[in-house]
């Protein structure tokens, strides 16, 4: 059922805002030298790999210098992209990540290898799931580029501090699903965005 509801959501948000998608796309293009979807590897369902779409929102390569965003002018982060993070605009082509089966739309956001491999062997009960587009801890840490910002060790505050919180957050809704919390996570996120 869970299945059936990303996919039919996936293909109607996509059709609904193909027109928006190609304007920001083009703005990305216009705005700095590189491609417009930016892929990186996260850690899916039974922890496998795949290629999560973003719309571009940092200089070519800026992964390289590091993998947190610390702060709201984070000098990697583009002028186009500054905007789009804001608005999480950037998490938008995920939709082709759902339809393809690798995402859902509410389930824990997927991580990176580096820090997966940090979970404990209860941590790592968020990866049955499909990881999800939004959930209960991107509401909580919305603010989450400041929070680090004010940390003399962005990292390391986010591996013991933030990271488990999240978890912690994941493995509670994960632990009770239903149908109805998961319109609910997909409200909250809408009204975080836009409220």
């Amino acid at each position: 059922m869970k299945r059936l509801f990303d996919l039919l959501a996936a293909l109607y948000g996509l059709l609904l805002l193909w027109p928006a998608l190609l304007l920001i796309g083009l703005w990305v293009r216009l705005d700095s030298p590189g491609g417009v979807f930016y892929r990186q590897v996260r850690v899916g369902r039974h922890g496998k790999d795949f290629g999560m779409f973003k719309f571009r929102t940092m200089h070519t390569d800026a992964d390289k210098k590091g993998l947190l965003t610390v702060g709201g002018r984070d000098p990697r982060v583009t002028r186009a992209g500054y905007h789009l993070r804001r608005l999480k605009l950037d998490e938008l082509p995920q939709l082709i990540n759902v339809l393809l089966g690798d995402m859902s739309l509410v389930g824990p956001r997927p991580e990176v290898r580096r820090y997966v491999d940090l979970y404990t062997p209860e941590q790592r009960k968020v990866l049955d799931v499909h990881p999800g587009i939004t959930d209960l801890a991107s509401i909580a840490y919305s603010n989450e580029n400041e929070i680090l910002a004010a940390q003399p060790d962005p990292e390391r505050h986010y591996i013991e501090v933030i990271m488990p919180d999240k978890i912690r957050l994941n493995l509670q809704h994960i632990n009770d699903p239903s149908p109805l919390k998961d319109l609910r996570v997909i409200w909250h996120t809408g009204m975080k965005v836009f409220g």
